[in-house]
Parts: structure tokens; sequence; C-alpha cells
């Protein structure tokens, strides 16, 4: 089909079904999943067609899909929901892109929808291109080569992506409607979701596939091991429910004792998966150390609109009661790490989730055999600050122990805090457990020999308590997780 456009004169484009209007979700997805493969099929053809014969005579251009909703009502819905609802009369749409990925999750806002309106949604080709890129992300016959690889520029046949439409406005509060004036139905355009795609395979070299529904993140491959070691147990284990496990390069075993290659290079963050055919798994990212790298991995996990995510792993203990191998939980958050400034302004407050602290409670009871006031001899709860300077105790400690202090803070780290606000941000449940590994306001540092043994004995206990949490939230039922109290004033029907 041919088709003009005033700023690049005509091009080719697919032939799609016009937009049409569905009282059922899974039709709505199968016609979303048809226009989105129709489209990234034409546009792989072409490219693969202009790397064999060279530059075509027209631009080429394909559209993401894209749903649609219209409703005049002011009718409110269950206000005990937190998402699946509209806010008022008006237009809301949003770009779909990779819409198998992302089936049971589209089938449940969609179906929502429907439901909780009495309207039906519409479902056609939107006016926002797929990059080629992104279109020929899946093919494994073609790469797109860098730039100035070919004879002529890329972009003057094909839409790249654009940084432009990738902001997150709409996560942000910013007011962000459409050029054509409807308001965002979801927290993610088609663009920034495959952006994110693809920034998580380069970081963790795992495909977004195999990413579960509930994450942990570590700041030690220590974790790591231990998460294996779980891993393994639980597929040799009849009944489980866990199905295959994932390390980085996509290597998958199903049976205890196989063999997991390990890449002869490892990524920036290793990921590892412990799936379960729903998908309802665990997800272990191993984020390194500093509050970059957990912006980073959270940014991009976020499209993927998991459950929930916790943090666990090693900070400082700042009282002196405190022992080397206690726990921390997070009631509150001290944001020294300026990461997201620009994005969540420092005055924001991060609330402490009731249904993650139970279940993050619950799981140290679980693991360690003690509950109520002897709990107390080895958890600590209360404020964790996060700064972006791994060694603050060498300069004037004067103004940060006083910070810390009057924030009644008992523990430091590096990522906890960025994961929380990053969590509270994108509306995705969040949540810290920390193991003090040193205390270096009272002479205990971080040194080889206390190290090697600490690690030795904690490092498991903590790990189970993070898998347990995870287990427990699983169980709960999506819409007591998702909490109301991560929503704004104007929020967006998906969640």
């Amino acid at each position: 089909m041919n088709a003009q456009n005033p700023d690049f004169g005509p091009f080719d484009t697919p032939a799609l079904p016009a937009p049409e209007t569905f009282d059922d979700a899974r039709a709505a997805v199968a016609r979303l999943t048809a226009i989105y493969e129709a489209s990234t099929a034409f546009l792989s053809e072409r490219f693969a067609a202009t790397l064999r014969h060279g530059r075509p005579e027209r631009r080429v251009r394909a559209y993401y899909p894209e749903v649609r909703l219209s409703t005049s009502s002011f009718a409110a819905a269950d206000s005990r929901l937190s998402f699946g609802h509209v806010t008022g009369p008006g237009t809301y749409s949003t770009t779909i892109t990779r819409p198998h990925l992302f089936q049971s999750y589209l089938e449940q806002q969609v179906g929502l929808l429907i439901r909780n309106h009495g309207v039906p949604v519409t479902v056609g080709p939107s006016r926002t291109p797929i990059p080629i890129h992104f279109a020929v992300s899946n093919d494994a016959r073609l790469s797109v080569p860098q730039e100035g690889a070919m004879d002529f520029p890329l972009r003057d046949v094909f839409d790249v992506p654009d940084l432009a439409t990738m902001n997150d406005d709409i996560v942000n509060g910013d007011g962000f409607l459409y050029a054509d004036g409807s308001i965002p139905l979801a927290p993610f355009t088609a663009q920034r979701v495959d952006y994110s795609l693809a920034r998580l395979s380069h970081y963790t070299a795992t495909d977004p596939d195999h990413f579960q529904n509930h994450v942990l993140f570590t700041n030690y491959q220590f974790y790591v091991e231990e998460f294996e070691a779980y891993a393994r147990q639980q597929l040799g284990q009849e009944g489980s429910g866990y199905t295959a496990f994932v390390g980085p390069g996509n290597h998958v075993i199903t049976e205890a004792e196989a063999v997991l290659p390990a890449p002869g290079k490892m990524p920036q963050m290793p990921t590892y998966h412990l799936k379960r055919a729903d998908g309802q798994g665990i997800t272990l990212v191993n984020i390194g150390v500093g509050p970059s790298n957990a912006k980073t991995a959270t940014d991009h996990i976020a499209v993927l609109r998991p459950h929930a995510w916790l943090m666990v792993g090693h900070c400082a203990g700042l009282r002196n009661s405190q022992r080397l191998g206690d726990f921390v939980l997070a009631h509150a958050y001290l944001r020294e790490d300026h990461v997201l400034d620009d994005d969540l302004p420092i005055w924001v407050p991060i609330p402490a989730l009731a249904e993650i602290q139970i279940a993050l409670e619950k799981a140290v009871e679980e693991v360690t055999g003690l509950d109520g006031y002897e709990l107390k001899r080895i958890m600590r709860t209360g404020t964790v600050a996060t700064i972006d300077n791994r060694n603050w105790e060498l300069r004037d400690q004067s103004g940060p122990v006083a910070r810390l202090s009057q924030s009644r803070a008992v523990a430091l780290d590096m990522e906890s805090a960025t994961i929380a606000a990053n969590g509270f941000r994108f509306r995705v449940p969040y949540g810290t457990l920390l193991c003090v590994s040193d205390k270096p306001l009272h002479g205990e540092l971080k040194l080889p020999g206390m190290a090697s043994d600490f690690y030795r004995t904690q490092v498991a206990r903590h790990l189970m308590i993070g898998v347990r949490a995870m287990e427990r939230l699983r169980e709960e039922p999506l819409e007591r997780i998702h909490s109301r109290k991560l929503r704004s004033f104007a929020e967006t029907a998906f969640l």
C-alpha cells in the first residue's frame, strides 16, 4: 500500500486491517498481535531486500498497533481497585509492542476496561512508526549495520529510534497527551518499551521473555551461587511448580544435574530466572554496586510490569547494637543517591508497603525460626540511607553522621532507596531486606577474613528469605499487591 507523508514524500506501508471495535479482550489482543506481526514482517522483508539490492525508491514505514477506549460517562469503577479503569470521560489510547510477550497482561488489562466501563475497545494501526532496529530485533537472520556502513543514510529509508518519543512524561505525571489529544491508557509508549527490552538484553544477556513477575535485586555474586543451588533443588523436586532455570546467554536447564554453561564474557548485570509456566517465578539480577546501576536496571525492568521487586543485599550497620549478619527491614528511605532527583523530587516520600513488609517479616520468621520479641535479636526495622559515594567514611564525617543520626537511619547502602524510589515512580511494589556486612562507624570494616566468614554463614539464609517472601507474595491476589498508595490523582488504566 502506498501512502503520502508530507515530510518525506511517498512511502510504502503494509496493508493492515482498519480500526475495529471489540468487546472481547482475547479477540482484541489477537488483532493487536496480527497487526504487529504483519508490520514487523513487512519491515523485515523490506530491510532484507534493501541489504541485498540497495536503496529502494520509496521510504518504508510500518506502524505500531494501538488500543483505544472512549467513554462519556462519569460513573466510577470499583474504588478498591487501583487499576483497570479510566478516571473520567474522554478518549484514551496507547501504542502496543510485542503483544505476544505481553499477552496475558494485555488480556487482563483490556478485559478490565471492557468490564468496568461497559464499552468496547477499538484496535487498529496507530500513527507511530516502528523503528527498524526494533522491528528486526527478533529476526535472527537480520542485524542493523552501524551508521555509515551502508551507502546511504539508514534514516532516509527506514524509521530509526527517536529518543524524543521515549521519555517518561506519563509515569512522571507531567500531563502527557498524545498528538491527537487522547489520554494515555498505559504507563509506557511502545517505543519506550522496545527501547527498554533492547537494553535488558544488552545488560543482562537474557531475553526479556525469560523475566518472571517477581524480581530480586542483589549487589553480590554470592547470592547468585545460592540462587542457582536453590533452583537446582526445585527442579529436582516433583511438584515444585518450577520448570526451568535460565542464565546469561539464554542458557536453559530443566533438570537438577544439567550443566549450565557460563558465557565467555559476563554481562554488566548477570541475571538468572527460575521459571514457572505462568510467569510467576523469580528473577534474580546482580546489579553490582551503586545507585546508577540500580536506576538503570529498574528503568528497564519496569516496562515488563512485574508484580514486585525486592532488594536483598549487604549494608553498613549504623548502630552499635547491631551485629554482623543482622537483618534490616527498611521502613523508610533517606535518599542521598541523587540519580532520581530530576524524575522524582527529593521531597516525595517513599512509603513502606504493608503487603511487602509483612511478606518479608514472615519470611524472616520462617527461615530463622524466630518470631515476636525474639526476632528483634537479629532484625531491625527503620530508615535505610542510600548514598552515591562508596568511600564516604574517608571524608569529614561530621556532616554525614549528623544527617544519618537525625534521620534515625539504621543502615547505609548504595542501591536500596534507588530501587524503592523507582518502584514508587513506576508503580511497582517494592521492599528492602538488607544484611549487615560491616559497621564502619564502630571500627568493624569489611576486611577479607571477616568477609569470608560472613558470606559463608549468612548469604544462603538471606537469599532464602528473599525467595520465601516472593513465594508468599505470589499467593496474594494481584489487586492486593498493587496498592492504591502507589497511584496518583490521574492514573493510567493499565497497571
